[in-house]
């Protein structure tokens, strides 16, 4: 993905979590395997977060800036710091703007059409959401036509749907209560999350690794 390689194929995606367990999340996702985590711009304080966090991702970590909708929304992104952007929409502004900024994006689509309109503009991968409303036999009727368009599927992925999408195709996955542990998250038990993420992270490899 551009300047974003990830050796498992996995995006945390972290939405109205606390700011000072944020930094933990952190801490611990990172040290279990996670390599790139997505924290949503409307969740509280989250352009603060990012930009006091950033200087403590190492090389081969990655802390980007989901949810953005709008090239208002990507500028702010990338000045707090974001390391990439996800979209949950097609929006070519912001496509433009973080290809200008040497930002990897990856454009939220949904149907054939938005698909193609997103990696012809340039994003780095494409985005299907909601993938909950579909499932993996959506993603393997895009990769037909479209089988030169990197994929992410988000929405409804989990551990015991996770083999299909890879199968079906996708080259990453984004994740959030079913990577973290929804438990872990609301309680903010962070040892029960780090476990999570490991189990998840283990079982995201042997996946991605027989396609």
């Amino acid at each position: 993905m551009g300047q974003m390689q990830l050796n498992v194929p996995a995006i945390g995606i972290l939405r109205g979590v606390d700011s000072v367990f944020f930094s933990e999340i952190l801490s611990a996702s990172y040290e279990k395997g996670l390599e790139a985590i997505e924290v949503t711009i409307n969740t509280d304080k989250a352009l603060d977060m990012v930009s006091s966090l950033r200087s403590k991702v190492r090389p081969g970590q990655f802390l980007g800036m989901g949810t953005i909708r709008n090239l208002e929304e990507a500028k702010l992104a990338i000045n707090a710091g974001a390391m990439f952007l996800v979209t949950p929409n097609l929006d070519t502004a912001v496509i433009n703007h973080a290809r200008e900024n040497g930002v990897p994006v990856i454009a939220g689509a949904f149907t054939p059409t938005e698909v193609y309109q997103a990696w012809n503009a340039g994003a780095d991968m494409v985005k299907v959401f909601p993938c909950n409303a579909v499932g993996p036999g959506y993603i393997k009727s895009l990769l037909g036509p479209f089988d030169e368009i990197p994929l992410v599927a988000v929405g409804g992925v989990s551990r015991s749907n996770l083999s299909e999408f890879f199968d079906a195709g996708v080259k990453a996955v984004g994740v959030s209560s079913a990577l973290f542990g929804q438990n872990a998250l609301v309680k903010k038990d962070i040892n029960a999350l780090a476990q999570s993420v490991e189990n998840f992270i283990e079982h995201c490899r042997q996946c991605s690794s027989k396609t």
